[in-house]
């Protein structure tokens, strides 16, 4: 059975809507892509759709409550709810670095947790 999937592209500021033909897991055609991040981009979403996971971690020791967080690398979509899970319990102590390895290799996605921003400690 044909499945046809429906995305806008974020590759690049055009934001083409792109249309990807499936069937059985397999891609048949891509249409509407200007350009070949948008072709690559199709590709992976309709396969295995990646995300740069942002969000806030709990820090002690510190003026803030939370310090800002990012992956230094995409996630698999489908594992989002399970690194929330691990980043809800994480805890950091200032003073926190930027870049800094907060979490490493999360869910053994080779994608480190890092911060984003420089956090002092209590003086």
């Amino acid at each position: 059975m044909t499945e046809t999937k429906q995305l806008t592209c974020v590759g690049c500021p055009a934001g083409c809507r792109i249309t990807i033909e499936m069937e059985g897991g397999e891609i048949l055609s891509i249409a509407g892509n200007t350009c070949d991040v948008g072709e690559q981009y199709a590709r992976q979403e309709a396969i295995m759709p990646m995300r740069i996971l942002t969000s806030t971690v709990k820090v002690t020791d510190c003026p803030y409550r939370v310090l800002p967080v990012t992956t230094d690398r995409e996630i698999p979509l489908k594992m989002i709810d399970q690194a929330m899970e691990i980043i809800r319990t994480t805890v950091v102590k200032a003073p926190v670095s930027f870049e800094q390895v907060i979490i490493e290799n999360l869910l053994d996605t080779g994608a480190n947790v890092i911060a984003s921003r420089s956090l002092p400690a209590l003086h």
